[in-house]
């Protein structure tokens, strides 16, 4: 089966949030438990784990059940989307800049 290819607005949604960033950074730093990720945080693990459902729905981690304890890790798919869409806009921005100073060059 074909891999889904990570939705760039859900990432960008997921991230628009600071707790959910804060999220990604503890999760970033190894796999984590959800009372684990909820104890520095302090809310409920109700409000945690919506939270965690949406960077998983945006493709940002992914979870692994073992027993009864659930742990998240960085899903690097989710990561790659954003740093080759940032990637997209550096490189048009760089050449309509290059462009730009050619222009002023030419007019001097």
């Amino acid at each position: 089966m074909a891999e889904e290819k990570p939705n760039i607005d859900r990432i960008f949604h997921a991230l628009g949030d600071p707790t959910r960033r804060a999220m990604v950074e503890a999760i970033s730093a190894a796999p984590i438990s959800v009372s684990s990720l909820a104890k520095p945080f302090g809310m409920s693990l109700a409000a945690v784990v919506q939270h965690l459902q949406i960077l998983e729905n945006s493709g940002l981690v992914r979870s692994e059940k073992v027993g009864r304890v659930r742990t998240y890790s960085i899903d690097s798919n989710g990561l790659t989307a954003v740093e080759g869409w940032i990637g997209e806009r550096r490189s048009v921005w760089e050449r309509s800049l290059d462009r730009l100073g050619e222009f002023l060059v030419e007019e001097q």
